[in-house]
């Protein structure tokens, strides 16, 4: 009964590391994108990422077997790459020249909001009690962050292209669970970040034009953006997802802002509010509730008898 119990638990743990590199990853992103956006425009930006993100996944794919989707799964595939790598990251980057990163963070997500709405009514998940729970506890520490983090900085324009990012995310990642049922999860990212490079392909020429100006620190910050937040994180969500429903998960993201912030005090001298910090152990709260599983029953002992499901 031990070793069943290790067995059933070992999965839980992996998946929380991925979701913990995730978070992370993501997170030095909104930094990393303030810094690099003051010498690449946003197009060029999203293509050299991309590109760097592919190289690397393809390199991670090409020793593994290639399972052929079907019409339905390219036809998601395609949803997934052009609006979750390639309109995201455009608008993304833009948001950032109006935002600060830690305002630009709050905003982008209401994305996990989105999730849970989309995969409650397109996926079937529902809406367990703990996840609505958990959504209005994140979502409150979400906004006293975006409050304290407000700056006159902030334009309308910044926060449209927020609001564009966070649909495109939502949607991205409800198009990628189906897919996920059958597809590796390395191969969807691959493939879905190919798919978000050849979005961005016009600017190709913007792109060649600047690489030829701007300083070693850009270009470096470009490739770790397109190998840390891109090819590494992007799969360790993929991984995740593809062991948990989209809603929890997403909501695991509000553990993104709060990072920004400490992560921008650090690095980019901004220090945040003391509202900020309330927000984001808000949300730090919120998450914790989403996460949240009752207590399973005791198991039948027929049920030891078959052994794991999986």
């Amino acid at each position: 009964m031990t070793s069943s119990t290790s067995r059933a638990r070992a999965p839980g743990t992996t998946t929380l590391l991925a979701v913990v590199v995730t978070v992370l990853a993501w997170a030095s992103a909104f930094v990393a994108i303030r810094g690099v956006g003051r010498e690449l425009s946003p197009g060029a930006l999203a293509l050299g990422r991309l590109l760097v993100g592919t190289a690397v996944l393809g390199l991670l794919q090409f020793r593994r077997g290639w399972v052929r989707p079907t019409g339905g799964e390219w036809g998601l595939l395609v949803i997934c790459g052009v609006g979750w790598f390639g309109i995201y990251n455009l608008a993304l980057n833009a948001a950032e020249r109006h935002l600060d990163a830690g305002t630009t963070a709050m905003l982008v997500n209401v994305g996990p909001i989105l999730i849970a709405v989309f995969a409650g009514l397109l996926l079937g998940e529902g809406f367990p009690r703990r996840l609505v729970g958990g959504i209005v506890v994140a979502f409150a520490g979400v906004l006293l962050i975006g409050v304290a983090t407000r700056s006159e900085q902030a334009d309308l324009l910044g926060v449209v292209l927020c609001v564009v990012a966070a649909v495109t995310y939502a949607c991205g990642v409800v198009a990628q669970k189906p897919v996920l049922r059958r597809l590796p999860p390395l191969q969807v990212t691959f493939t879905a970040c190919a798919i978000g490079a050849a979005c961005c392909l016009p600017w190709a020429g913007v792109l060649a034009d600047e690489l030829g100006s701007v300083s070693a620190g850009a270009v470096a910050g470009m490739v770790y953006l397109g190998a840390v937040p891109t090819a590494l994180a992007f799969s360790t969500w993929a991984y995740a997802l593809a062991r948990t429903d989209a809603g929890s998960l997403g909501v695991s993201t509000y553990l993104v802002p709060p990072l920004v912030i400490l992560l921008g005090w650090l690095l980019l001298a901004e220090a945040p509010p003391v509202l900020a910090v309330v927000g984001g152990a808000v949300s730090l709260l919120g998450v914790a509730l989403s996460r949240r599983r009752a207590r399973p029953r005791d198991p039948e002992p027929v049920g030891e008898l078959a052994g794991p499901s999986s």
